[in-house]
């Protein structure tokens, strides 16, 4: 019998998402928007900053606008595809008409929304876009007994709901999205935190420290000098 989970977080930012939008107001607005809706999203308004953005740093997922200045939204999707780089792509545009959908699908998108869209279905197709990048099918994020709800930020581990901070779930997800891999201090950090925002040197190893406590001590293993893991055995 799955178990219900009831939510606990007292603040939500979890996937780092990169949002490429040339019209200020409505950039604005969106990453306002998405960070209400639980990522932690980058905001770019032209194509050639995405595109050093895109080669700098890690994301879950790209929200792409197709008129750009400086490089073209379609043009930038063509260079992230032939650079063998599989992030999930979202495009985000006024246009509809179907040789257009045509041409984004085959550029390698991987979804697409009109303009206006609803904040509710985006951040539903981006949830599934991450889900799916990442081999997983169910909404629920599954290792043994710990389960994560990233659309509800939920969590539960033993059968017992877990009350989490947004960063410690932010955290947590990294870590059971890739269970069994060994994730670095750079890496996570580069994965939870967007730009310009202050980080504590010792932000990643207090959260560990909270999941750990409020989980189980074996429930994350650290190896030393290398990084943090959730074993793929989890009991």
């Amino acid at each position: 019998m799955k178990t219900t989970i009831e939510p606990r977080l007292t603040e939500i930012e979890t996937m780092r998402i990169l949002l490429v939008e040339d019209d200020a107001l409505l950039g604005d607005g969106l990453r306002a928007r998405l960070k209400q809706a639980g990522f932690s999203p980058d905001w770019v308004r032209d194509g050639l900053s995405a595109w050093h953005a895109l080669n700098t740093e890690t994301f879950a997922a790209l929200v792409l606008d197709l008129g750009l200045p400086k490089l073209a939204g379609l043009e930038l999707l063509k260079r992230l595809r032939e650079a063998k780089n599989p992030l999930p792509v979202l495009i985000l545009t006024a246009r509809d008409a179907v040789a257009d959908r045509i041409a984004w699908l085959d550029a390698g998108a991987d979804d697409y929304l009109v303009k206006p869209c609803d904040l509710g279905e985006l951040a539903a197709r981006l949830r599934a876009l991450i889900r799916r990048s990442a081999g997983q099918a169910a909404p629920a994020l599954e290792v043994g007994p710990l389960v994560l709800d990233p659309a509800g930020h939920r969590v539960s581990f033993r059968g017992q709901p877990v009350e989490l901070s947004g960063r410690e779930f932010a955290l947590l997800h990294e870590l059971a999205q890739e269970a069994g891999r060994v994730l670095s201090k750079e890496q996570l950090i580069q994965r939870l935190y967007p730009w310009g925002e202050e980080i504590e040197s010792n932000a990643i190893e207090v959260h560990i420290h909270h999941l750990r406590r409020k989980l189980a001590a074996d429930a994350i293993v650290t190896l030393r000098g290398v990084g943090y893991m959730i074993p793929r055995d989890l009991r």
